[in-house]
């Protein structure tokens, strides 16, 4: 099944990636799991492995910050309109701006600020961020916010008394049986594979085993917008719960519906992207995910070469892990008309067989 897709991903292997761990299924039926190419080209060729570990990059917002946020929102730990000053004692120019706002990227923070090359004062890191200029009101324009995601850590981590991989743990990766997703993988799973990712000139060395992004590695590896590392199977369990909605393999709810529901509510229809709550969802707005995927169709990418996806109509879902930026960032450019196709070719291979009654 998925002959077609299968070829086209296999076609990427040498330009738009090293490797490519992908897989296709619905709810918690896998149609194909497929693994090609190498984990590692320099500074010596490594083989992928069916455990090899993944840079989810900023997937992480979606695996890890949003779904402990669901979980506080579940629990009546947090409420959506919270401002921050609840949490943040000196909000900066960011007075107005509440949690929704943080999972929508409407908050007006900017995309990015290099962090490892700044000076921190008055709040260290988190002072730095809400000390920055607005790009808009709160609730005005969708600006993708990395530094958002890293106030929500610190939310997050006030509220549930503990680090945000120990939160993650806790409340994702452990309850949805992702075995051997984990941030800092060098230090917590030093057993396993991981896929290289890019070439860093201030050490010399090629990440693998520690996290690609530079904001995220200068605070040790864990952060609110990367640093979770998952293999296929791991994504494969996350796709299950999003697919069936907020439900675990054996049945019982991870999510409640209304919260799942809620998550996944196109709340910026008429802005540069459609956001739900963390969930990057299908608009009439350009989109990562293709073009067939039906309209609030929802999942999230990351920089390193990850992406996964849910139809919203069918519960059909594709993950896509690559390297991409083993070959450097600037390869990206290789790698997305690739992505792009492999939704859209899945998505057709399931139409057609589903139609010839090969899959329920």
């Amino acid at each position: 099944m998925f002959e077609k897709t299968l070829a086209l991903i296999r076609s990427g292997i040498g330009t738009g990636y090293p490797c490519a761990a992908f897989a296709i299924g619905r709810g918690y039926d896998v149609y194909l799991r497929e693994f090609c190419g190498k984990r590692q080209l320099q500074p010596c060729e490594l083989d992928l492995t069916e455990d090899t570990l993944f840079d989810l990059a900023s997937l992480s917002k979606l695996v890890s910050t949003t779904m402990v946020a669901l979980k506080f929102l579940e629990e009546g730990k947090l409420a959506l309109r919270d401002p921050l000053g609840m949490y943040i004692g000196n909000t900066g120019n960011f007075a107005d701006c509440d949690i929704l706002h943080l999972m929508t990227h409407t908050s007006g923070l900017t995309p990015h600020l290099p962090l490892y090359r700044m000076t921190h004062e008055n709040g260290g890191v988190t002072g730095t961020i809400l000390s920055s200029a607005p790009l808009s009101k709160p609730g005005e324009e969708v600006h993708y916010s990395c530094m958002g995601y890293m106030i929500l850590k610190e939310i997050l981590e006030k509220i549930g008394g503990d680090s945000l991989d120990v939160l993650a743990m806790k409340y994702v990766f452990d309850p949805l049986e992702m075995k051997t997703a984990c941030y800092n993988p060098a230090l917590s799973q030093p057993s396993l594979p991981t896929a290289a990712t890019e070439y860093r000139a201030d050490t010399g060395e090629w990440s693998t085993g520690h996290v690609h992004d530079e904001n995220a590695w200068y605070l040790g590896g864990v952060s609110g917008n990367a640093g979770v590392f998952a293999s296929l199977d791991d994504m494969i369990a996350f796709a299950g719960m999003c697919s069936t909605r907020g439900l675990t393999a054996d049945g019982n709810l991870y999510l409640t519906h209304r919260v799942f529901d809620l998550a996944v509510q196109n709340r910026t229809p008429d802005a540069s992207e459609s956001r739900g709550l963390g969930f990057q969802l299908m608009g009439k707005q350009y989109s990562p995910m293709g073009d067939l995927m039906a309209p609030g169709s929802y999942g999230h990418t990351g920089f390193t070469g990850t992406s996964l996806y849910v139809d919203s109509e069918t519960g059909l879902w594709g993950i896509l892990l690559t390297n991409s930026v083993h070959y450097g960032r600037n390869n990206r450019a290789a790698s997305y008309p690739l992505r792009r196709r492999f939704y859209n070719l899945m998505t057709t291979e399931y139409e057609q067989l589903k139609a010839q009654g090969d899959i329920g």
